[in-house]
């Protein structure tokens, strides 16, 4: 087991429940002993380490800012925030996973599904018996989902979907794929099960990001469901978009965890690796990527339990979430380039963490909402101007 004791310059625990500090380190400790070991290996061969799914269910990892009537934990916004931080310090496919299953799939359902939905599907998931996915983004519509091409038509008692759905997380693994298409009255969300006829799924090869984690293609070919498998209460293009502001709450806390990582790697090495007779870190350049890595990292700890605190008592902004997400996965993606600078050309195996966090947060700094387009969402509350067009 590491020394690995996070990064708290500013006496942030300070601030923090006693059940925020426990959840914390309890997930941290799991993250060490049971991920850590693993997910190298993973991310070399391209897999999802799917014998973590029913460990972290019991922890109560998914769905756990959702109620404890549904079987979840039940914890606040910033307990779910500090949960994401110590997945993220580990691989962003892990908090990926989590983050999909409960922001994207148990969420809308608990938010926008019928009792009965919420009854049959929430405890199911809470215990990861139940695996689902997020289908929004399209091959030819990311930044601009309200241009989506998938379609769902009312025949009868069932409802026939035609279309398909690109860079899907959990694809492959879900039993259930929450989807999203337009309708005569709007874009509506939908259930679909897996072994369904006329849904098929097709998982992407060859990525050079998130390698552990679970990405894929979704086809719907006619494919027909019951009439009840809609979400009763989802109702046009800000059902899912509200969706997607969960999910860049726990992004914004999730790399917080990435950068940590690789401040704590790369102070460990310069440390350590002895050059002209004396440890790196004792060399005014090494010092001052250092400075800047805690400095960073501070701000954006300080930025996500503000952040926290507001979503606890309800009073966050789209706006605000979109600033969070924006800045701070610029920031440990910039961390995790310095890293592996420091590091040297040791900083390319996987031995070491940089390399594989830098290539994971190319990604997060484009799903859930590009860094432009959340600079153009900020610039527009500000200003009052659209500039999207």
């Amino acid at each position: 087991m590491s020394l690995y004791q996070g990064v708290d310059f500013y006496n942030i625990d300070e601030l923090l429940t006693e059940e925020e500090r426990l959840t914390r380190d309890s997930v941290r400790e799991f993250a060490e002993e049971k991920i850590m070991p693993l997910i190298a290996a993973h991310y070399r061969e391209g897999t999802f380490p799917t014998e973590l799914i029913k460990p972290m269910a019991e922890l109560g990892l998914l769905g756990a800012n959702l109620p404890e009537k549904y079987g979840c934990a039940g914890s606040s916004d910033t307990v779910y925030g500090l949960i994401c931080q110590e997945l993220e310090r580990i691989d962003s496919g892990i908090r990926s996973f989590v983050s999909v299953q409960g922001s994207l799939v148990m969420w809308p359902i608990y938010t926008y599904g019928s009792e009965e939905q919420k009854q049959k599907w929430l405890p199911k998931m809470a215990k990861g018996e139940v695996i689902g996915c997020f289908g929004l983004t399209e091959s030819d519509h990311g930044s601009d989902p309200a241009g989506m091409t998938t379609k769902a038509v009312l025949e009868g008692d069932e409802w026939v979907i035609s279309g398909s759905k690109m860079w899907i997380t959990n694809g492959t693994l879900a039993d259930v794929a929450l989807v999203w298409a337009v309708t005569d009255e709007g874009i509506r969300g939908f259930l679909v099960e897996k072994g369904t006829k006329g849904f098929s799924t097709n998982e992407i090869k060859g990525k050079l990001s998130l390698r552990a984690s679970d990405t894929s293609e979704l086809v719907f070919d006619s494919c027909r469901i019951p009439k009840e498998s809609v979400l009763p209460e989802s109702d046009g293009l800000k059902s899912p978009l509200s969706c997607l502001k969960q999910a860049r709450y726990g992004i914004a806390w999730g790399v917080v965890g990435a950068a940590m990582a690789c401040y704590d790697e790369a102070l460990r090495y310069a440390g350590e690796r002895i050059q002209f007779g004396k440890p790196i870190a004792s060399y005014q350049l090494v010092q001052r990527k250092l400075v800047n890595m805690l400095s960073e990292i501070t701000k954006a700890q300080l930025l996500v339990f503000r952040l926290g605190r507001l979503k606890d008592a309800g009073k966050e902004s789209v706006e605000q979430v979109s600033l969070a997400k924006r800045n701070n996965v610029k920031m440990a993606l910039e961390i995790a380039r310095n890293a592996r600078d420091i590091l040297g050309a040791a900083g390319i195996t996987d031995e070491h963490q940089a390399m594989r966090h830098m290539a994971n947060l190319e990604s997060v700094y484009t799903y859930e909402g590009t860094h432009d387009m959340h600079t153009l969402i900020i610039g527009k509350k500000i200003t009052g101007l659209g500039a999207f067009t």
